[in-house]
């Protein structure tokens, strides 16, 4: 069965098998500072995007992907500690963009 990308064109692009991830100059910014085992596991995400592809990777209990909601919706985080996450969006090229690497606390939530 095949599916038709012309009548839900946004569904296609999730579906699709994404494989490449690009980082936001905020992004890289972000990482500059942050601490060498965050970006070591952001290495790691990156590296199992590229490799197994957004969807699988999701799946992996590790990074606790979810979607973000209020003025972040369309947006999606993963975990790379207790105090850090990343912030990325899924392009309309089919991209995964880093938006942000941000270290968060319990009075940003």
């Amino acid at each position: 069965m095949q599916s038709d990308c012309r009548s839900t064109p946004a569904r296609c692009i999730v579906s699709a098998m994404i494989h490449k991830v690009e980082l936001t100059r905020e992004a890289q910014r972000n990482l500059r500072k942050a601490p060498a085992p965050i970006v070591g596991k952001f290495r790691a995400w990156v590296d199992d995007v590229e490799h197994s592809g957004l969807e699988e990777t999701r799946k992996r209990p590790g990074y606790h992907d979810e979607p973000l909601r209020g003025e972040r919706a369309g947006q999606r985080s993963i975990r790379l500690n207790r105090a850090w996450r990343a912030i990325y969006e899924i392009t309309s090229s089919g991209e995964v963009a880093i938006v942000q690497v941000q270290e968060v606390n319990k009075h940003d939530y």
